[in-house]
């Protein structure tokens, strides 16, 4: 491994944050002789990021531990014309009400993993909508540029040499590569931003922002990108059976999140111990050493920690002693995901493929009965297999809930009310 100078940089390539970066020891020197200032962008097209936004999220943090000042970008204004990036489809349009309010809520997860502040190493908060609303140009593109795709103007002999694209890009997304860079340079002039960073995918979107930066501002600017994340067995970081693993509580519950951890395949411990908890990598390296049934404990290790990070010490301690009573002590245990149900649902009788889906185990009905019938369906710890089958009020169990599982590492509380 090379010897760089900053510990920021030390410190991404140790933990395996870095993938490419346009000029590596010219960034290095100007990172060990002062504070760089550096960004990363996040859309607002949901009221939460999800856990394929954790590793950039995390070089943030890194960023502000060894001294620099990190910008959290918020696209106010791109997200009302969509990155197109890896995307076969057009995203839906959101109003500005809609955007603004995913905005205040995705901002609350960066508070446990920054600090913000007026201070020169604090972390700071922007909205590209600041000067791309003021451009005037992103109401036309919303109002007639999602009306042309780039296929169409690809058989113009002018252009139609130029790019290949099987699925349709309209033009108002196709502006959004012209947008980011803009954002860079704006970033530079405001804020004196030196640095972009992201996941591998934004690598042409990140050189386009400093070839502009060049050209119009003659800002000399870095770009650094982290490598696509997937598990050892190839799957694609952050997929459960589910769906997306998202940062919120309300959207995906601490113990959940907790459990996703414990989850890991055993080859991606050390790994995901580096990119996404904070233990000291001596530390790191003792637990990935770990073999046989001891890995059980290095899980619990980055369940613990990825937890605490993300929702607080309170919650990675309930989500662990709720795991341990769950799948060690076999009781009933009072932190697991709880849906209110009337009683006199329960008096009448309802369908455990219904209850199975209102209590989030299952994504439809449809699925639940699938589930039900594959006998991953237990109501307090026995396997039902009849998709008829119907819940009554016999069910509740001494603790005056009823324990759905489906599958044995998923469970649920269904409480009388």
């Amino acid at each position: 491994m090379p010897e760089y100078r900053s510990d920021f940089i030390q410190t991404l390539t140790a933990r395996g944050f870095l993938h490419q970066c346009t000029d590596i020891e010219a960034l290095d020197k100007r990172a060990s002789e002062g504070i760089i200032t550096a960004y990363v962008g996040y859309d607002a097209t949901a009221d939460s990021l999800h856990i394929g936004n954790l590793v950039s999220i995390m070089m943030l943090h890194w960023l502000q531990e060894t001294g620099h000042r990190p910008i959290v970008l918020m696209g106010g204004g791109t997200t009302k014309v969509g990155d197109p990036s890896g995307k076969d489809e057009t995203r839906q349009l959101l109003t500005d009400e809609k955007i603004a309010s995913n905005i205040a809520s995705i901002r609350q997860t960066f508070d446990s993993f920054v600090s913000f502040g007026d201070g020169d190493a604090e972390a700071i908060l922007v909205n590209n909508a600041e000067w791309l609303d003021a451009l005037e140009y992103i109401p036309m593109l919303r109002e007639v540029g999602r009306h042309f795709t780039i296929n169409r103007m690809l058989t113009f002999d002018s252009v139609k040499t130029r790019l290949e694209r099987e699925q349709p890009l309209t033009f108002l997304e196709f502006n959004y590569m012209i947008l980011q860079a803009y954002d860079f340079v704006e970033l530079a002039r405001r804020h004196d931003c030196a640095l972009q960073m992201g996941g591998s995918d934004q690598w042409g979107n990140i050189v386009n922002g400093i070839d502009l930066g060049r050209r119009i501002a003659d800002k000399e600017l870095y770009g650094l990108t982290t490598p696509l994340i997937t598990t050892a067995s190839g799957a694609k970081m952050g997929k459960t059976a589910e769906g997306a693993v998202w940062l919120k509580a309300d959207r995906f519950a601490p113990y959940d999140y907790w459990q996703f951890w414990r989850n890991t395949e055993d080859a991606d411990v050390g790994r995901f111990l580096k990119l996404f908890t904070d233990l000291p990598l001596d530390e790191i390296a003792r637990l990935e050493a770990l073999e046989g049934a001891e890995i059980n404990d290095a899980k619990k290790i980055l369940a613990n920690a990825a937890t605490r990070m993300l929702h607080g010490s309170d919650a990675a301690d309930g989500a662990a002693q709720t795991s341990e009573q769950t799948f060690e002590s076999g009781v009933t245990a009072e932190g697991l995901p709880t849906t209110d149900l009337p009683r006199s649902e329960l008096e009448s009788g309802i369908a455990l493929f219904a209850l199975m889906a209102r209590a989030g185990l299952a994504s439809s009905n449809s699925e639940a009965r699938r589930l039900i019938k594959g006998g991953g369906a237990r109501i307090n710890d026995v396997a039902i297999n009849a998709e008829t089958h119907e819940v009554g009020v016999d069910a509740i169990n001494p603790d005056g809930v009823i324990k759905l599982s489906a599958g044995k590492k998923r469970h649920a509380l269904i409480r009388p009310v």
